[in-house]
């Protein structure tokens, strides 16, 4: 088991509490940078992502960014925003991005899962009503669109301009930043 000082892994807390705790300890943490906290059916959950997290969200939020401004799509890239319905659910994706316009719920949500979490995350994420999530797990790409109150997975964005987004180049680049970073995002420009 990893040390509390080791900033490689994910470290990852989830206590049972009140929406009223929730909001005190997220006053607590105000002003801490890399702490991500979640609220959903009174769960809390502290996360505090490790470097390969945050290496992945940082490259992966990158090829979507430089996708969207290269295909000259208006976005609003929103990061680890709060995204939150008051007592019901709070959230922190990895990356988030409005699309076309910009809104309180972002249209995409992205999470980079190394510990737990995964698409267990989805009902968080119906509760906002955010259109569509992407996962990168164990070194796979998998997307969710929301679909008559319930997330289905998708072959393909349907967010208006990412529904051109190769995603077979997307997850190539994305491994091979593992060993280049600088080599996965000039193939990845060359290609789109």
């Amino acid at each position: 088991m990893p040390s509390l000082l080791d900033k490689t892994t994910d470290q990852r807390i989830v206590h049972s509490g009140t929406w009223e705790q929730f909001k005190f300890i997220q006053k607590g943490f105000d002003g801490s940078p890399g702490v991500r906290l979640s609220y959903y059916e009174g769960a809390i959950e502290v996360l505090m992502p490790g470097r390969e997290h945050e290496i992945f969200s940082r490259l992966i939020g990158y090829l979507v960014t430089t996708f969207l401004t290269e295909k000259g799509i208006f976005f609003q890239p929103t990061g680890a925003m709060t995204q939150e319905k008051e007592g019901v659910v709070s959230a922190q994706a990895d990356e988030s991005y409005c699309i076309e316009s910009a809104k309180t719920i972002p249209d995409l949500s992205i999470e980079v899962v190394f510990t737990s979490g995964g698409i267990s995350k989805l009902e968080r994420y119906k509760a906002l009503g955010v259109p569509e999530v992407w996962f990168w797990e164990d070194r796979v790409l998998k997307l969710y669109r929301l679909q008559d109150d319930t997330y289905e997975p998708i072959d393909r964005s349907q967010l208006p301009g990412l529904n051109d987004l190769d995603l077979d180049l997307l997850r190539r680049c994305i491994l091979m930043a593992e060993t280049d970073t600088g080599a996965a995002i000039r193939a990845f420009r060359r290609e789109i």
